[in-house]
């Protein structure tokens, strides 16, 4: 994909500068113990600015982490010189903080699910795409070194034709006062926090979804929002995915499968931890099985990914319209629930 002048312009900065500088919007408990570490962790990459509607909380991470400027208002804060800006606010704010970001010339990372509905998702990408900004969503699990290699083998017909990918995350979450089991900014619960990243899964292996159905429930938890999910989706080039996730699971699985006319793969321990030994095995007709092990942080390799493509002027591989796709899948879903 080309990329449009002023994009280019904006690019060509970073790239003589051989340096990414970053500003953080939302200082909850993922920024601090997984965004902020990653950063620092890039030799390539400065944090800059750090914003959240308290100051104190914004105040006490740029001084854990060496900010340069802490803020609690938000046009000063898009106002400081960085590059790129994570947003990990609640869900709801994620819609009006990207646009601000976008006509302020910043591009963006934002946390998923993008917005709170797929109008506003649109909006989004398409307000970023008329400031030349780019526009990434934070799904993490395609740059393990092993979904990487896992994915070059379904490219190269490795295992046949798909005939269906499943994936898994359940974890155990008790309602509290987190944003996540308020409804207003959420949006949802299971589905809209875990099963996001399982349908990025589905498309990463699958490819593009021509159909999709599902159900959303509470089993255990009850609550504003969904303790469990589940959904099948009909790949446009055929075979078929399904996921289900969980806010209510003490001990689950939380594995990948992508199942093929020649043999399978599957990917464990990648899905709900960071810096686990994640297994990659192989299954092939005739030649039994081969495993493969990769220990790394998820985040750290999904945030250089990000790093290195900036750098390097060119568009991540996770856009906008990922969240935008994505986020019509969870609406079908939901819909279905009604």
């Amino acid at each position: 994909m080309k990329l449009k002048e002023a994009t280019k312009l904006r690019f060509s900065k970073i790239i003589q500068r051989k340096k990414l500088k970053w500003g953080i919007a939302g200082c909850g408990r993922f920024s601090e113990t997984a965004i902020l570490p990653a950063i620092e962790a890039l030799k390539r990459s400065q944090l800059v600015s750090i914003y959240s509607h308290d100051l104190k909380r914004a105040k006490s991470l740029a001084t854990k982490f060496s900010s340069l400027s802490a803020y609690d208002n938000y046009s000063e804060f898009l106002r400081q010189d960085f590059d790129i800006v994570y947003i990990g606010s609640a869900n709801a704010d994620h819609y009006q903080q990207v646009i601000e970001a976008a006509r302020a010339g910043k591009h963006i990372l934002c946390e998923k699910p993008l917005a709170m509905n797929s109008i506003q998702a649109r909006e989004m990408v398409e307000e970023c795409e008329k400031n030349n900004v780019v526009l990434s969503v934070n799904y993490v699990h395609r740059f393990h070194p092993l979904s990487v290699k896992a994915k070059e083998l379904v490219e190269m017909g490795y295992i046949g034709k798909i005939v269906h990918v499943t994936a898994s995350f359940d974890i155990d979450y008790v309602p509290d006062e987190n944003f996540r089991f308020r409804k207003d900014r959420s949006g949802g619960g299971a589905l809209r926090d875990l099963g996001t990243h399982m349908i990025d899964v589905l498309r990463y292996f699958g490819g593009e979804v021509e159909s999709s159905s599902g159900y959303i429930d509470n089993i255990v938890y009850k609550s504003e929002v969904d303790d469990f999910s589940t959904g099948m989706v009909k790949f446009e080039n055929g075979g078929y995915g399904n996921f289900s996730c969980s806010f209510s699971v003490k001990a689950g699985f939380n594995r990948i499968e992508i199942i093929g006319h020649k043999g399978s793969i599957s990917i464990e321990n990648l899905v709900g931890g960071r810096d686990k030994s994640v297994k990659l095995t192989i299954n092939l007709a005739g030649e039994g099985k081969k495993s493969f092990r990769r220990r790394g942080n998820k985040i750290n390799f999904r945030l250089k990914a990000l790093q290195n493509d900036m750098l390097k002027g060119l568009r991540p591989e996770v856009s906008g319209s990922d969240g935008y796709k994505n986020m019509l899948i969870m609406e079908s879903i939901e819909n279905v629930s009604l």
